[in-house]
């Protein structure tokens, strides 16, 4: 496996894509999260690239599905290292989009875990209510098999779900070729079995998007306050994160917090006897270039709630490039989601 550059590897330093790492002298311990892979039987072979401090800005790295577009971030390198099979499994971290943007634009499937499903320790994070684990596959299936070794769950038989369509252009503007994939994937899905029906909360879903920056550049000012103190040394997007972060008052924060977890008691109702939501993963497809890493916005209100998102590999736009679409599961419940990815995988157009 490849693990993300904020991620401490025993014997690599952690420089977490900064300029104010670079001197960083080798990890002395592995993460919490590296030792219980170890414990599965997975293999660390070194660092992939993240964008510094796992924020907006890039390090080298290019998208092997789409040369010459971004591979996302910011778990950049280990996507694409999955994506040009490089590793068949990956480690990545997301506090905004960081897992499942660049599943879906390197076409790979991806798993942000349950909000502390497994501990944080020894990773380099932006938001303490936010930050979960995450990792990369080539597909669903492998993400169960991955899954089931590192937590000692089984995986249950699939069968024809009952799913809520979540419409994200309620949140931003979605390409029409990402529209037209999920209606495709939509009707195939309806066609062999499972119900679909319409996700009943747009507006509080619009409420926890916009809570969550909040309650990130809030905690990132506090939980990166030694950078913040260097911000001369830091990339502009950033300075700007923890500049801002800094001045967002208690109160807003407070209200912020409160906000989601009333979102995140609510969503768990509507969850209620549905396998998963599922909905667009990205805006679109990977943009083209490679100076920034694309917008993060759907997924920010599952992120802000912390449940577990599965990202599915498959749907292509007409100049094929890929085209992820996402399903978030129940609390803890990241064995049933994996066994719903796969079927899901399996009926794609």
């Amino acid at each position: 496996m490849g693990v993300k550059d904020i991620i401490d590897l025993h014997g690599f330093p952690t420089k977490c894509g900064s300029a104010t790492r670079r001197d960083a002298a080798p990890a002395e311990t592995d993460a919490t999260i590296v030792s219980a892979w170890r414990a599965a039987g997975a293999v660390p072979i070194g660092k992939t690239v993240t964008t510094e401090f796992a924020f907006f800005q890039p390090g080298p790295t290019n998208n092997p599905a789409a040369p010459g577009h971004t591979p996302g971030g910011s778990s950049s390198g280990s996507a694409a290292a999955v994506a040009s099979g490089q590793v068949p499994l990956a480690l990545g971290s997301q506090t905004a989009g960081s897992v499942t943007r660049p599943a879906s634009f390197c076409g790979v499937a991806s798993l942000v875990m349950t909000h502390d499903r497994f501990p944080v320790d020894g990773i380099t994070g932006l938001s303490q209510s936010l930050d979960s684990n995450g990792m990369f596959t080539a597909d669903a299936h492998d993400l169960a098999v991955a899954w089931s070794a590192l937590s000692g769950e089984s995986i249950p038989p699939s069968a024809p779900p009952r799913l809520l369509l979540w419409d994200a252009c309620t949140i931003g503007s979605v390409s029409g070729e990402m529209v037209d994939a999920v209606d495709r994937a939509t009707r195939a899905f309806r066609a062999d079995g499972a119900v679909v029906e319409v996700f009943p909360e747009a507006q509080l879903i619009i409420d926890c998007t916009a809570a969550q920056p909040i309650v990130m550049g809030y905690e990132a000012a506090r939980e990166r306050a030694t950078e913040l103190a260097m911000a001369d040394r830091l990339s502009e997007p950033l300075r700007q994160l923890l500049e801002n972060g800094a001045r967002i008052s208690d109160a807003d924060y407070r209200e912020a917090r409160t906000l989601l977890a009333r979102g995140r008691a609510r969503i768990r109702e509507v969850l209620n006897g549905c396998s998963g939501i599922v909905g667009a993963a990205a805006l679109g497809a990977a943009p083209e270039g490679t100076a920034a890493t694309g917008d993060p916005l759907l997924s920010r209100p599952w992120q802000a709630i912390g449940l577990p998102v599965a990202t599915i590999p498959g749907l292509r736009s007409q100049a094929h490039l890929p085209l992820g679409i996402q399903l978030i599961g129940h609390p803890r419940g990241e064995a049933a989601l994996l066994s719903t990815a796969g079927w899901i995988q399996d009926r794609l157009p």
